[in-house]
């Protein structure tokens, strides 16, 4: 079965004209306002001209059992950025091996899309352990790094560690998941956290109730 966001670009007259895209690989479990936020800012602040998430169905360095379903996590960031016109979602990890190894799905990618330049953004939480991610010294070399702050990095330590990397002067969206999720589960108001289609689409199907 192809990506979902293939599916949709046949459609696009201006698939041809887009020449560099931003991947925001993630769980998305679920999107929230800080992911919106930073890909807004991306886009206005960067050359590219669209940003794609790929929605992960398993990071090497996080426990399975966390994940919400994955074509709802899907369907939480379709509905998300909906109105959205220079981003997409793709579900290109589901098809690929797993577990899902961030360079597989670039290759992959690039192959199919041998017209598009991509880059691939990452938080600063990820330089750390970016030695050991399968392949990073390829990653490095082949594909454009955008580096966005977390709290607790020093991006300057990431200049220095890895000068390919690009440091993004963004705004700090100090949101987690994991702390939307938690609030969810106490049954605590997260109307100013989440998109109101996203958060209708969980209670809905009654996902983070347990």
């Amino acid at each position: 079965m192809p990506p979902k966001l293939y599916e949709n670009f046949l459609l696009d007259s201006d698939l041809a004209e887009v020449k560099k895209v931003g991947l925001y690989f993630g769980s998305f479990n679920p999107i929230h306002n800080g992911h919106l936020s930073l890909a807004r800012f991306i886009l206005e602040n960067t050359n590219l001209q669209k940003l794609w998430f790929v929605v992960s169905p398993q990071n090497p360095f996080k426990p399975q059992s966390i994940l919400a379903d994955d074509m709802m996590r899907f369907e939480m960031v379709r509905i998300a950025i909906e109105d959205e016109i220079d981003m997409d979602v793709s579900d290109v990890e589901f098809s690929l091996p797993k577990p899902s190894y961030t360079i597989d799905t670039l290759n992959y990618l690039s192959q199919e899309n041998q017209h598009i330049e991509f880059s691939l953004l990452i938080g600063a939480d990820n330089v750390e352990n970016f030695c050991k991610w399968k392949d990073y010294q390829k990653i490095l070399s082949e594909y454009d790094v955008l580096v966005y702050p977390r709290n607790g990095y020093d991006l300057s330590e990431t200049n220095n560690k890895y000068p390919e990397m690009r440091c993004l002067e963004a705004p700090l969206f100090d949101l987690s998941s994991s702390y939307v999720r938690n609030l969810l589960r106490e049954g605590k108001n997260v109307s100013d956290l989440l998109k109101p289609e996203v958060l209708k689409y969980i209670k809905s199907n009654n996902i983070y109730n347990n």
